[in-house]
């Protein structure tokens, strides 16, 4: 019999760090652990991840030689940038004839804020290299440095993104040194000296911080006989490897809320639908599109930074956010949390008497004294939205989330005669307070990302799920559901996450070539980080008011057949998803084609309006893959049926048939290329000659008579 294999993800959060254990072939959950977040420690947080891995191991009995793939998400480069704990940063800046002195001016940062009140020095000294680099001026600088105590240094000259050799030498000669050492190239190829070089200090500032961590968490995976690579979360969703972070750690920022957003991906294979991972202080939020989750670009202390990450907004009302009161009446709900005052949640505790007084507190010295404190005779509880959710049956059976029924009872008996209110009416009161700032903030994004509701799911994570998300989406009209291990689900994304690497480049007008150059350097520095290079899939997208053009390169850093060993479902069962999905009878849905392991149904719908004097027409389409997962919707769409011997030929025809024109010229809608269980999106491209290069990279190799299928969406 084949030994169990495990992957394990350890998540460091606010309150809590969580390792799990999954099955390496079926991703089922094994075991969990969770130890305090050590923020506080020396070690900072890797003393509670190596506690964590530790716990996990040893209650388990995991034997080190059947793990197969270990990550954690880390708050170590976040908790640095906050509370101030970086490096000087000297920076060595190059330029040469006319565009020296801006040159000199942009890679000069003076003093950076990092957070609010907290502050990053640099000292920055200019080379000409008109005639070259000066290999003895770099020494002298670097004495200088080292006279005034720094010790990690940034290289950045102008245009390096073209022409990196200067910064390449200085970098050699630092490290000679014994100095850590950035340069910009590293960090991004886009231009735009002043961001890049700024990108490259703050990554500097945080090396030597990061080394730390990173060596004390290795050394405790050798010490275990873990022998597979460990990863970190990156914070768009991606692993990469240690020797990567030792690189780039500015990539690790904001890893944590990642890592939920992964697990929403990959193990709840979310296709549209917003994602809340509702901790006890605060709930992260965010959009899965298309199978995607948004991206955005990084700002810090209000500085831009040439960095991705996940597009993430975080509410501070939660699980156990406080109730406040004031003149008889509920007022608030929130900011603070039970967490930050140090009381119990009320739905947790056993009591045997009902409380005798309420009381109003401030959780901290500046706070209001209007947040509601229920008194015991040895306690004090806080009322919190998880309470009111218990109270009103919302909260499931098992749920992390579910609490003591007949305590609560007691509580919401004694609360209702203190408000003068029915005890349900009290919790919805709570409730409906707590929506309101949730829904406000969904409705806005669902508005930005142009989300058909019809497509929407909320997915509630975290341990308060269950106290926020059934109450919200009843209260929006959207479905929903609670996410399967919904305590530990951000330990389970970073434990499924896979390398992720993104290259940009600032190209006008990319040719053929430059997307091929950029693809294998996506595919390069995805290897490098740790992806077997049969795993790697590239998405390349260009954005044309920036004149950027955009590698994802995505993989595994082992070979599998497919993602779980789950049954195949049958063409009439994939029917009957598709017609559920799309609200109709599965009479109505037709299969418009497939692809070895990709079903394509659509239906025909009709729309009237204005007491039927108008009609509109549309075919609602979903591609579903082999075990009846969604993966992609469209609410208006067409499909051509192909093989891959006809069907850049048959796309040329399609991109004819729907092109239009406008004031900026061509407009080509977006476009959907499928094969296999891959699904290209080309909606980014901006001509056809763009569209039907990366289709003929794409198929390269496959076989002539393999079934294709190409998607078109109306807009």
């Amino acid at each position: 019999m084949e030994k169990q294999k495990f992957r394990i993800g350890i998540d460091v959060g606010g309150t809590f760090t969580h390792a799990v254990a999954l099955d390496n072939e079926t991703y089922e959950l094994t075991g969990k652990v969770k130890v305090h977040t050590t923020h506080r420690s020396k070690k900072g947080v890797a003393e509670g991840i190596v506690d964590a891995l530790k716990k996990l191991m040893e209650e388990l009995k995991i034997d080190p030689s059947s793990v197969n793939f270990i990550a954690h998400s880390t708050t170590q480069a976040t908790n640095a940038l906050l509370e101030g704990d970086v490096s000087p940063v000297g920076i060595i800046g190059m330029g040469k004839g006319f565009e020296k002195l801006k040159a000199r001016q942009e890679t000069d940062m003076g003093v950076l804020e990092i957070a609010e009140g907290k502050y990053l020095d640099t000292l920055s000294y200019f080379l000409d290299t008109t005639f070259g680099l000066e290999e003895d001026i770099v020494e002298k600088i670097l004495d200088s440095f080292e006279r005034q105590g720094i010790k990690v240094i940034v290289a950045v000259e102008a245009f390096s993104v073209d022409e990196p050799e200067n910064e390449i030498k200085v970098i050699e000669i630092a490290k000679k040194r014994g100095f850590l050492a950035t340069a910009t190239h590293e960090l991004s190829q886009l231009y735009g000296l002043k961001i890049r070089t700024r990108t490259a200090v703050i990554n500097a500032s945080i090396l030597r911080k990061m080394l730390d961590t990173i060596l004390m968490t290795e050394n405790s995976v050798r010490e275990a006989g873990i022998t597979v690579p460990l990863m970190i979360m990156r914070s768009d969703g991606g692993v990469m490897s240690v020797e990567e972070v030792k690189k780039r750690p500015i990539l690790t920022i904001l890893s944590g809320p990642a890592a939920g957003v992964a697990a929403a991906l990959m193990y709840e294979r979310v296709t549209d639908g917003i994602f809340l991972d509702v901790g006890g202080t605060s709930t992260d939020i965010s959009v899965i599109k298309q199978g995607e989750a948004r991206i955005q670009t990084a700002e810090l202390g209000g500085h831009r930074l040439y960095l991705k990450t996940l597009d993430i907004s975080t509410l501070g009302i939660a699980g156990g956010s406080m109730v406040r009161y004031s003149g008889g009446k509920i007022i608030d709900v929130g900011p603070r949390s039970a967490h930050i005052a140090g009381l119990p949640y009320s739905a947790f505790e056993k009591i045997i008497s009902s409380p005798s007084e309420i009381t109003a507190i401030s959780p901290m010295k500046m706070d209001p004294p209007d947040y509601l404190a229920l008194n015991l005779k040895e306690k004090k509880l806080a009322l919190t939205p998880t309470c009111a959710s218990n109270i009103l049956g919302l909260i499931p059976t098992g749920d992390s989330a579910e609490g003591h029924r007949e305590s609560l009872e007691k509580i919401f008996d004694f609360l209702s005669r203190e408000f003068n209110i029915d005890k349900i009416r009290l919790a919805q009161k709570i409730m409906d307070i707590v929506s309101e700032k949730v829904i406000v903030k969904l409705s806005e994004l669902i508005k930005i990302n142009k989300i058909p509701e019809k497509f929407i799911t909320l997915i509630g994570g975290g341990g308060g799920g269950s106290a926020l998300v059934p109450y919200v989406a009843k209260k929006m009209g959207l479905k929903w559901r609670i996410a399967k291990n919904n305590d530990v689900i951000s330990a389970i994304g970073v434990a499924l996450a896979m390398v992720r690497e993104v290259v940009e480049k600032s190209v006008i007008d990319p040719s053929e070539q430059d997307i091929i150059k950029l693809r294998r350097e996506a595919e390069s520095m995805a290897i490098s980080s740790g992806a077997l290079e049969g795993t790697i899939s590239v998405q390349i997208e260009i954005d044309k008011q920036r004149n950027i053009i955009r590698a994802i390169a995505s993989g595994s850093t082992e070979l599998k057949e497919k993602d779980r060993k789950l049954s195949d479902l049958n063409d009439d069962l994939l029917l009957e998803e598709a017609a559920l999905s799309m609200e109709v009878n599965k009479e109505q849905v037709e299969l418009l084609g497939s692809t070895s392991y990709l079903s394509i149904f659509a239906c025909h719908l009709v729309e009237k309006n204005l007491f039927g004097l108008f009609k509109k027409e549309r075919s609602e389409i979903r591609v579903l893959d082999r075990q009846g997962i969604i993966r992609l919707q469209i609410m208006d769409g067409y499909a051509v049926k192909s093989k891959v011997k006809s069907s850049l030929e048959d796309m040329k025809k399609l991109i004819i048939k729907n092109i239009s024109y406008g004031d900026g010229g061509s407009i080509i809608p977006p476009l959907y290329f499928l094969f296999g269980s891959r699904i290209i999106n080309l909606a980014t491209l901006q001509s056809m000659e763009q569209i039907l290069s990366l289709s003929r990279m794409e198929i390269e190799g496959l076989p002539g008579e393999e079934d294709v299928v190409i998607l078109g969406e109306k807009v």
